[in-house]
């Protein structure tokens, strides 16, 4: 709806035009973890009877080392199997359907657009930046012996994006191999970034980055949050998750028991008591 309905001046005159500066609504996907339990030799790591995530366009989740919060992401992409519950990417409007993630393997999630990046540094050894990249971006139809004379259609279709990421972190000569942890662990969320998720699981994605590659990371989520992506961030480095979470989970001992604002979730007690003591507040 324009303003012309309440200034009869503009109504009536053609020749103006009102633009509606009404705010945009951004949707953006939900995913649903119910009645999700996990044990690893019979000790529960995981125990999560409801938790709706995506709610806010970025959300931290936080806890003691051992709380479960990788094994909770992993589980979400199905890498990890659940004992009992289930994984559920949530209908985004009306004709769309429930999909329960934790029936489909690991490498179905990116065709609904559920990324994650890895906790552990991953690379391709075998293979070059750019060789790393353009793999991450070619879909199954391409990875055929039989379809290699389409490779140029995968770096054509690709390549200014990637340069675009490698520009933006001082990623220079991708024609090279990776050479340090940090640039390795850049790879791996600029592979993440290049599917294009719709929801994005990112797994201490600034341990080991200097400050200002750190800033420049945070920087991109936050510019893909704002475009609809929805994203959830484990990270131990908390100014991480004060300054760029809408909302915060605190986790413990497997199970999620509060969700809210960084400064609810900083200052309260049990939080304090079990997680970041005195000293940090």
């Amino acid at each position: 709806m324009t303003d012309t309905a309440k200034n009869p001046d503009v109504a009536g005159d053609p020749e103006i035009a009102v633009s509606d500066t009404s705010p945009t609504t951004v949707t953006r996907p939900q995913i649903e973890v119910k009645g999700a339990v996990k044990s690893f030799d019979g000790r529960v790591v995981v125990d999560v009877d409801k938790l709706v995530m995506g709610d806010v366009p970025i959300e931290g989740l936080i806890g003691p080392n051992g709380a479960g919060k990788t094994t909770l992401m992993r589980m979400v992409m199905h890498s990890t199997s659940l004992d009992s519950g289930t994984v559920s990417l949530l209908p985004e409007g009306p004709g769309s359907k429930s999909i329960t993630l934790s029936n489909l393997p690991t490498h179905r999630m990116a065709h609904h657009g559920v990324v994650k990046s890895n906790q552990v540094i991953m690379d391709f050894d075998k293979l070059t930046i750019l060789d790393s990249l353009l793999l991450a971006v070619a879909t199954a139809r391409y990875e055929r012996p039989h379809r290699i004379f389409d490779e140029r259609r995968v770096y054509d279709g690709a390549i200014e994006e990637i340069h675009r990421y490698l520009e933006l972190f001082g990623i220079e000569d991708p024609y090279r191999f990776a050479g340090s942890a940090g640039e390795k662990k850049l790879l791996d969320i600029i592979r993440c970034l290049l599917l294009q998720p719709r929801f994005l699981l990112l797994d201490e994605p600034t341990a080991g980055l200097p400050d200002d590659l750190t800033e420049k990371v945070m920087e991109v989520v936050r510019e893909l949050a704002d475009a609809g992506t929805a994203v959830v961030i484990v990270e131990h480095d908390l100014n991480v998750i004060w300054s760029l979470s809408d909302e915060v989970h605190f986790m413990a001992e497997g199970k999620v028991l509060m969700k809210g604002s960084p400064d609810d979730i900083r200052q309260h007690k049990t939080v304090i008591e079990n997680y970041l003591g005195e000293g940090h507040v």
